[in-house]
């Protein structure tokens, strides 16, 4: 008993401080392709290379929508027009700006995870969430398994046929006023299950999103992003390198 004392004293706090502090760890995040417009590569090759439809051409330029990025690197590896990639893990949305909760309640908010047919990558990367380096507990966010104690509603998945009904009933068992978070590009748009005869394109077929975060899957940090903008203990504001909005101090 006294060698893992002495070695939690010498090794010292392992807890992530963000959003503190950024977070650099390398690894903590595979990264997305940069948010651009505008490309106009000589051949269709890195458009046809994506397997998702992220990457789509009008008028002969190329356009990129992160939702639907799956992290294959087909885009950026082994083609002469690479797409630009980036580090980092910012990348929650805020689609309702009302869904941003009141200072009295941002310490203490409640989590009912429903998997709406996930493939159990999401699953993972948010059951690491309660683990000593990301501690989501030390900013007031809690898992609980009744949809009755919940303030939000976080699903993964593309939303299976046999799943559209227990969600509705979990939604309709929280208590007002309930935010719902969609986690992956399964639960975004269906990502490479959906849309399908026995799944959904997403969340926002049967629930109103209040935030979206892509990623097949996420990261940890880019949930935690999430949740701490709905928390609002960061600020949505637009990111004026990308175009799209991401959280800061």
């Amino acid at each position: 008993m006294s060698r893992w004392v002495i070695k939690g004293i010498r090794t010292g706090i392992v807890t992530t401080r963000y959003p503190e502090k950024k977070e650099e760890t390398p690894g903590t995040s595979p990264g997305l392709p940069e948010q651009v417009t505008g490309i106009a590569p000589e051949n269709r090759e890195t458009e046809s290379r994506c397997p998702t439809g992220a990457l789509s051409r009008e008028k002969n330029r190329l356009n990129l929508r992160q939702e639907r990025c799956i992290h294959c690197f087909r885009c950026s590896r082994g083609t002469e027009n690479p797409i630009p990639w980036k580090n980092g893990f910012e990348w929650a949305e805020i689609r309702n700006p009302e869904a941003v909760v009141p200072a009295s309640l941002r310490h203490s908010l409640h989590i009912r995870v429903v998997d709406a047919g996930d493939c159990g990558a999401c699953l993972n990367e948010i059951k690491l969430l309660n683990n000593p380096y990301y501690n989501m507990h030390r900013l007031g966010f809690f898992i609980t398994p009744t949809p009755r104690q919940a303030d939000i509603l976080l699903v993964a998945g593309p939303v299976a046929e046999h799943m559209k009904t227990p969600l509705l009933k979990a939604y309709e068992a929280m208590p007002a006023p309930k935010r719902v978070m969609a986690v992956g590009a399964c639960a975004l748009n269906g990502g490479v299950f959906g849309p399908g005869f026995v799944t959904g394109s997403g969340v926002a077929d049967i629930l109103p999103v209040d935030i979206e975060i892509p990623g097949c899957p996420p990261p940890p940090l880019a949930i935690l992003h999430g949740l701490c903008l709905i928390a609002g203990q960061l600020k949505n504001e637009p990111n004026a390198a990308t175009g799209t909005r991401k959280g800061e101090k």
